[in-house]
């Protein structure tokens, strides 16, 4: 048995995930006009998907430990192959956004096998190699998505964003069939359900307030409740599981023993922040290209490229050093280019800004989350005991993903009232100079952009001669506004990350007698996990 012709096979699998995570942002605006939706609507298409990606995650770790990584991950390739053919035959947002969250469930079945399976594949000696292969997979797919999706959407239509995944789902199963080990051993696991409830709901409840905060006005949602209070409630429903979790001796969900492991602690942090980054980058980004640059959607994926070259070389070197020098020093300057890289492009988001000047910030970009994606995996499942696994990667890759549901919400929610307030804002400063009849003209022409969609994804008004050129002017200024504003959040929420990659442990220095001993060990332990999974 080959390893590295295992992982090619798993790499198919989670290539397909995270691509599906940033593919939509390239074709919001085909959507908005094709599926008569606003923006609070295609932003769910995508968020139910990170949503139903991410409650599950928990359980299909344990399911994998139960019945077997190999059929579990078949499963998920499976629903997520099928559940693609939905997506991209579906005729109306509502089809399209219940597809989606079908998608997720089969995201969700399949990523935290993956993950287990480098783990058990590979020894100690060799897993920052091929986590570096795994990171520059999920780094070069999530820049990929719009690269496709750009190339798709405009040659053959947003339905081939979906649809695409077919094909390529298809050969996943195939290799997967083939090339991964099956035999393993299977432990009996009991399955909370009380934890699976509080855990869903709560993260149910606290997406929904956020994303839909806006499309509210931050007041009554049905009855008596109001946005507050659905946020609140799901605040205290995900602290009820934590307690829960503290509660249940059996075989908790998420195992609070993992927090007490530094490393594993931190590194979850880090890869929440990251999440949040990655996922919210797309949003105000792809608009202010496509808005107020004017690139299509091809053009805007070309302009990707740069991300996704640098994630792709960059994941598979930092991985491989981690095997060397501390993964806590690589992850961290991968923090610092990856908020350096946001940062910049917070600067040059302006109307007639230079795409080379953008090209330039998302490669700045690239570098640093394919730098911190593998080494971070590598240092919070690095020391965890294989009984431990499968509720390790699932609890990681959960967190993650709960970053990223978050990230999409919080931008989405942040560019629609940052557009908000900056149309009022350019309106009136724009308006100020003209005469009382065209004024009001030009003031209610923009109230009325204001109000549709949420604020974003409309155009400027239809108005006549110099008018619409004032009206494209101030909507561009405005736009770019939000979005530069949108993407400070996520340096600051970089920040953050960057902190937690502090508190990590550097590795123990080699000395000779203690080393040889320590790779001997976790090599025996590794291959002890690993040796039933060799049997076919």
């Amino acid at each position: 048995m080959n390893p590295w012709a295992a992982l090619s096979a798993l790499c198919v699998g989670f290539l397909l995930i995270m691509m599906d995570t940033t593919i939509v942002s390239v074709a919001i605006p085909g959507m908005l006009t094709d599926l008569h939706a606003d923006l609070n609507q295609i932003t769910w298409v995508n968020s139910v998907y990170l949503l139903t990606y991410a409650v599950p995650l928990l359980v299909a770790g344990r399911l994998g430990d139960r019945l077997g990584r190999k059929p579990v991950f078949l499963a998920g390739m499976a629903v997520f192959t099928a559940a693609s053919l939905w997506c991209g035959m579906s005729d109306s947002v509502g089809m399209l956004i219940t597809a989606r969250a079908v998608q997720g469930v089969g995201a969700a079945l399949m990523a935290p096998q993956s993950m287990a399976f480098i783990t058990v594949l590979f020894p100690q000696s060799r897993r920052g190699a091929a986590l570096g292969v795994w990171g520059a997979v999920a780094g070069v797919a999530t820049v990929l998505g719009p690269l496709v999706g750009g190339l798709l959407v405009d040659t053959a239509g947003w339905e081939w964003i979906f649809l695409i995944n077919v094909p390529i789902g298809v050969i996943g199963l195939c290799m997967t069939v083939w090339l991964v080990p099956g035999g393993q051993p299977r432990h009996s696991r009991s399955f909370d359900l009380l934890g699976t409830a509080l855990s869903g709901l709560g993260l149910f409840a606290l997406v929904f307030g956020l994303q839909n905060g806006q499309h509210y006005d931050w007041g009554t949602v049905f009855g008596p409740a109001t946005v507050t209070h659905v946020i609140v409630a799901g605040l205290v429903l995900l602290l009820a599981f934590v307690g829960w979790q503290y509660r249940n001796k059996r075989e908790p969900l998420m195992p609070l023993a993992l927090f007490g492991r530094r490393n594993f602690s931190a590194a979850a942090l880090a890869a929440a922040s990251i999440g949040f980054a990655l996922t919210g980058l797309y949003l105000p980004l792809i608009l202010f290209l496509q808005s107020v640059l004017g690139l299509t959607p091809q053009e805007t994926g070309f302009l990707l490229v740069p991300m996704a070259v640098a994630g792709g070389v960059a994941g598979p070197l930092a991985g491989a050093l981690s095997d060397r020098v501390s993964g806590k020093w690589i992850v961290l300057t991968g923090f610092v280019l990856f908020a350096a890289g946001i940062g910049m492009l917070a600067l040059v988001a302006e109307p007639g800004a230079s795409p080379w000047l953008v090209g330039v910030a998302l490669f700045v970009s690239g570098t640093g989350s394919g730098s911190a994606f593998a080494p971070m995996a590598n240092v919070a499942m690095g020391g965890l005991p294989p009984t431990l696994l499968g509720a390790g990667s699932g609890t990681y890759n959960s967190i993650r993903q709960v970053g990223s549901v978050i990230g999409s919400a919080a931008t989405s929610v942040l560019l629609q009232a940052q557009l908000s307030a900056s149309l009022r804002s350019s309106t009136a400063d724009a308006a100020a100079g003209l005469p009382p009849g065209p004024r009001q003209e030009f003031t209610d022409g923009m109230n009325r952009t204001g109000e549709l969609s949420e604020g974003v994804g409309a155009a400027p008004p239809a108005l006549a001669g110099d008018l619409a050129d004032l009206a494209r002017r101030t909507f561009d200024r405005a736009l770019a506004d939000a979005a530069g504003a949108t993407l400070a959040l996520l340096v600051a929420v970089l920040a953050v990350g960057a902190a937690a990659c502090l508190v990590m442990a550097p590795r123990a220095p080699k000395t000779p007698g203690t080393s040889a001993r320590t790779t001997r060990d976790e090599d025996v332990a590794t291959a002890g996990e690993r040796r039933p999974l060799d049997a076919r």
